[in-house]
């Protein structure tokens, strides 16, 4: 009777091992809760490392010896597994190399209001000398603050800004995105049913700004909802919707994508991860590097803050900020022109 519960529970373990280690061939990515799990790999092999020295405890136990050598055969394979994903993506780079003519930086960072102060967020600009920033949960008067302060210091951007239910007053900044663009891009313009709401993301606003001239990449600053278990349609949404903003052309997509490169199986075409976009931190050593919750360990946490580009740019370089104040930390992407 009880090899047979054994058997029976080592069985349930290795499925559920199946399925959260590669949930997109069970298409279970956004679903709740392997969603929220596949989030976090890092927490996740070291739960199973807790398996394991659980597992090699118990093969003290000769009655349960059987027993324990499957279940650890099955957690290490978890963990390597898990381990092994993480690696292939970048397990993090610190350095961006040096310009070349042509190479655009692109910067995002969830600054969660106010919680980093307007002269942190333009210094990090300056420091990093992009030439785009997406500012998820930014009012626009901080924006604006941030664009003064780059002026002065000889780095003018353009402020472009989008914000849900204007109507209301002293709303939540997360109702607002702002995104910042360097004047040698040229001109752009956030298009009208980015403003309106009538094609955008669902809960939390997203910027779709777009060159005057028709020269230059069409801009997207990201944000889409949590996925909270009563909010998991709108978050299934808000990725489709996101995947739909990079067709064939000239594109280059960042903020706070709220979904790891898992969640984005079903929603890559042709070797794209978001449309024809690739992940620009995967192919250059921080795919794996979480940029939330901040106050977990770089490799535990979920890396949901993304800078994607079309195949006309090469992402040679990335870096992870660290997050003084925000839940969220930033991320910094070089894009060279590709070939």
């Amino acid at each position: 009777m009880f090899r047979v519960l054994g058997i029976l529970v080592t069985v349930l373990f290795a499925i559920a091992t199946a399925v959260l280690v590669w949930p997109q061939f069970f298409r279970l990515e956004q679903t709740y809760p392997f969603a929220q799990l596949v989030a976090v790999r890092g927490a996740v092999a070291l739960a199973y490392g807790v398996i394991v020295v659980l597992a090699l405890l118990l093969l003290f136990a000769k009655p349960l010896r059987g027993f324990a050598a499957s279940i650890l055969i099955v957690a290490l394979i978890g963990a390597g597994a898990s381990i092994a994903i993480g690696a292939v993506r970048g397990l993090g780079t610190d350095a961006l190399p040096e310009r070349t003519e042509g190479s655009v930086r692109v910067m995002t960072w969830n600054t969660a209001g106010e919680a980093i102060p307007a002269e942190d967020i333009a210094s990090e600009i300056l420091e990093q000398d992009a030439d785009i920033v997406a500012l998820p949960e930014t009012a626009e008067s901080v924006g604006a603050r941030i664009a003064v302060m780059l002026r002065e210091q000889g780095h003018p951007m353009w402020v472009h800004h989008v914000q849900f239910n204007p109507d209301i007053p002293d709303g939540p900044q997360a109702w607002q995105t702002t995104i910042l663009i360097s004047p040698e891009l040229g001109d752009y313009s956030v298009i009208q049913s980015s403003v309106d709401g009538s094609s955008n993301t669902s809960s939390v606003p997203s910027a779709v700004v777009m060159p005057v001239d028709g020269d230059g990449p069409t801009v997207v600053a990201v944000h889409a909802v949590a996925p909270r278990p009563e909010a998991m349609d709108h978050w299934q949404s808000d990725l489709a919707w996101i995947a739909d903003q990079c067709p064939e052309g000239d594109f280059i997509l960042a903020g706070d994508f709220n979904a790891t490169i898992d969640h984005m199986a079903s929603l890559g075409v042709d070797g794209g991860d978001m449309g024809y976009c690739r992940d620009a931190a995967a192919a250059t050593g921080n795919g794996a590097v979480a940029t939330w919750p901040a106050s977990l360990p770089e490799l535990v946490g979920a890396p949901i803050d993304h800078i994607m580009a079309s195949r006309n740019w090469e992402p040679v370089g990335s870096v992870v900020l660290d997050a003084d104040g925000s839940d969220h930390r930033g991320l910094v992407v070089q894009l060279d022109p590709a070939g």
